[in-house]
């Protein structure tokens, strides 16, 4: 048998065996204490050793994602490029894994360890301080009880009923501290069936929804799991017949190396050693260099390579050759040397040693070396010029010849400004093109320069002028609107800033904008969008004169800024603005705005959420009914989270997920019957209702059949791509017809170009 009730007639009585059974309670609720106390403990063991699992898991997938294979040849077959691509996949796999395990962790901590603890301290701790009053008073009465008993009876009668009416207040206070006492116990004993055994069932709801994204992961992985293995095959298969004729061709070899010399008609190559002179006193060096003499256009090319210092290469540098003539030892006291005359620096001698007297006619043969009829004075080398880009007529004329070229010639390249030139060419551009002379240089028509080697030139010149287009005067100012205020208040001051800017910062500003709008129309082409731009630009563009972790953490908003200059470039630079925001002034809270890119591996887990459960608005069968449409007015969705109607779902996101447009799959709407997969269920059709448990329709839901909500025009203040069939996609400035709220939290209905879909509530102003 369980614990006997506690009947408050009892109180009165107070008889040993109603304070057996009292003991029986308390006992029992000592035993719950410590069972909360060590269920407590063990959840945060369970935790922390979750957490290190987590980590474990990062790091091993940041170990995966951060090696790469390298490839020998010039080319990878397409199997070798899914090899290549599969440490990645594996680490943004694992990634999303741990995504889902952390916010299990989180969502365990808020519905399981908070409300046990809760309910330890406040209710199991309340019933200790009960009782701590009961036995005071029980001993407070029983004493007095007991005084009186032994007072005399020979005492006088006023006094005997003043003991009398103490000992029956303190009577009247034990009895009613009883009764508290009593209807206490037995709350908390009916009351730990649901407030414990409740978030347990959030737990494993919890639980149970990682295990089944874990599963959706599964299969989503299978389809690239069963290609992965056939590339893996076709390599191997390759690779097996590869290594076959290697080693045929390494036996070959060894038998007759001679016959597998290199040779060619076209070029010449061996190692020479070249004089480089040096100004007084300090004479001149000789670095040994790996040359290769092309015969036709006379182009000599040396690398620097020093086998003693474990092979390490410098850069090549490239002359042409006008003559070659024997160097003889009473003018250098070195064998073997050639003089050669270098079309590029007239006037200028390059000296060379070759290796063996062999060695020396090979050169002479190749190079067509004469003997000496003269003696030539050579010159040192004039030292190689630093960048030094400046904001003048030269550098915003090469800002207009790249645009030019750019735009003529490589509008529509993938990766346009992302893929990057070979860096000796781009210095050797910019430089080039800063002269004097950089105007006789068309780079839309020069083959010389291909595009990509032109892209990192323009980003190389402006990143290196001694002061960003932006200016360093007006950089916080700039980033200011970009961490608050609405799309209009960040558009006004933006638009405000720009024209403070010096005359040449501005045109030259204005003539990139208007060509980084030119690079996003061809986005489908290019792979350009507005916000690839404005990652590579924002640092380009504006950064602080200071480098701090600050200056590092705005970022993001440099590409919040130059994203807003791209898409308003042709309203900004018409003119300025008929008047300006005063500086310091306040500025309106914009709502947030979350990358909506999620696949389906990284949706949130639900969360079981047993306060958003009307027992009344159950259906027999144990579902939902669907929520009822909105009055048509625009609440923020952060009323309908904290107050939970009738027709509330059981199961709800997480309480630190925002309403507004955040990163998660909308979990049904009007125009798709699809589920997340992720554990949480919501009313399929608009139109259905269900019954209450009697079989009734409650008079709310009739209410809300009635209702219709008012549809409204609204206009587009933020650009939205669509993920999903039942989403719109959208520009700036796009116009709404028929707008209604929508039954998921934070989203609205609404027909653009006659499709009716769903609208993110907070990327919209209602007109």
């Amino acid at each position: 048998m369980g614990l006997h009730p506690l009947e408050f007639s009892e109180c009165y009585l107070d008889s040993p065996g109603f304070r057996e059974k009292i003991k029986s309670h308390e006992a029992e609720l000592e035993k719950t204490n410590r069972f909360i106390k060590e269920l407590y403990k063990d959840g945060k063991n369970l935790i922390n050793a979750t957490k290190q699992l987590g980590m474990a898991q990062r790091k091993f997938a940041q170990c995966l994602g951060e090696f790469q294979f390298e490839y020998i040849g010039d080319a990878k077959t397409d199997d070798e490029k899914c090899i290549d691509d599969s440490l990645l996949e594996f680490s943004s796999f694992l990634k999303n894994l741990e995504d889902q395990r952390e916010l299990m962790m989180r969502n365990i901590t808020e519905t399981l360890m908070k409300p046990l603890e809760k309910f330890r301290k406040e209710q199991l701790g309340a019933a200790r301080a009960e009782r701590k009053k009961y036995e005071k008073e029980t001993e407070k009465y029983y004493s007095s009880l007991e005084k009186l008993l032994n007072m005399s009876a020979k005492k006088k009668e006023p006094q005997l009923q003043e003991a009398d009416s103490q000992v029956e207040v303190m009577r009247l206070h034990f009895q009613e501290e009883s009764l508290d006492y009593v209807c206490k116990l037995q709350e908390i004993q009916e009351r730990k069936k649901f407030e414990c055994v409740e978030p347990m069932l959030a737990f494993f709801q919890t639980v149970f929804t990682f295990y089944h994204q874990g599963f959706e992961l599964a299969n989503d992985f299978d389809h690239y799991k069963q290609n992965l293995q056939i590339n893996i095959q076709n390599t191997r298969s390759r690779f097996e017949g590869a290594r076959l004729e290697v080693h045929e061709l390494m036996k070959r070899i060894r038998e007759a190396p001679q016959e597998y010399r290199q040779t060619s008609p076209i070029s010449s190559e061996g190692y020479l050693y070249v004089q480089e002179k040096r100004p007084p006193p300090f004479g001149s060096s000789w670095v040994k260099r790996y040359c290769t003499f092309v015969k036709e256009q006379k182009i000599l090319h040396m690398v620097t390579f020093d086998h003693r210092s474990g092979g390490k290469m410098g850069e090549t540098e490239s002359v042409t050759l006008k003559s070659c003539v024997r160097k003889t030892t009473d003018v250098l006291d070195r064998r073997f040397c050639l003089d050669l005359d270098i079309t590029d620096r007239p006037g200028t001698v390059l000296t060379v040693q070759s290796m063996s007297e062999d060695d020396h006619k090979f050169w002479m043969q190749a190079m067509g070396g004469k003997e000496p009829l003269g003696h030539y004075l050579g010159r040192t080398c004039s030292k190689e010029r630093g960048i030094d880009a400046q904001l003048d007529d030269l550098g915003m004329g090469f800002v207009q010849n790249s645009i030019n070229a750019i735009e003529k010639r490589g509008i529509n390249d993938q990766g346009l400004y992302r893929v990057v030139g070979v860096s000796s060419k781009v210095q050797k551009l910019l430089a080039l093109m800063i002269e004097e002379k950089s105007h006789e240089v068309d780079l839309s028509t020069s083959e010389e320069w291909d595009v990509k080697t032109i892209t990192s030139a323009l980003k190389l010149y402006l990143r290196s002028l001694p002061e960003p287009l932006m200016t360093y005067g007006l950089y916080k100012d700039f980033i200011n609107p970009a961490k608050s205020g609405s799309p209009e208040s960040r558009f006004q001051a933006i638009h405000c800033l720009v024209h403070k800017l010096p005359d040449k910062n501005q045109h030259t500003l204005g003539l990139v904008l208007k060509h980084l709008a030119n690079v996003a129309d061809h986005s489908k082409q290019n792979l350009m969008t507005v916000a690839n731009l404005g990652v590579v630009f924002g640092p380009t563009l504006m950064r602080p004169q200071e480098e701090t972790v600050a200056a590092i953490m705005d970022l993001k908003f440099q590409n919040i800024v130059v994203e807003i200059l791209i898409k308003q470039h042709q309203k900004i630079f018409a003119g300025p603005p008929e008047s300006c925001p005063a500086s310091g002034g306040p500025v309106l809270l914009a709502p947030t705005r979350q990358s909506k890119k999620v696949a389906r591996q990284n949706r949130p887990l639900a969360v079981y959420n047993p306060q958003a459960l009307d027992i009344k608005s159950v259906s027999p069968d144990g579902s939902s009914p669907t929520p009822a449409a909105d009055d048509g007015s625009t609440g923020s969705s952060d009323s309908v989270e904290s107050q939970p109607s009738s027709h509330s779902p059981s199961l709800a996101t997480p309480s630190d997920t925002p309403p507004e447009k955040s990163g998660h799959t909308p979990l049904s709407s009007p125009l798709s019957n699809t589920s997340t997969g992720g554990g949480a269920s919501r009313a399929s059709s608009a139109g259905s209702r269900e019954t209450n448990l009697t079989g009734a329709v409650s008079s709310d839901e009739a209410q809300a059949e009635e209702s219709v909500p008012v549809a409204r025009k609204a206009e587009a203040v933020y650009p939205c791509e669509a993920e999903h069939d039942s989403e719109l996609s959208f520009l700036i400035g796009a116009i709404f017809t028929g707008v209604t709220p929508s039954r998921e939290p934070g989203w609205l209905e609404g027909v653009l170009d006659g499709k009716r879909g769903l609208i993110p509530e907070n990327y919209v102003k209602f007109l």
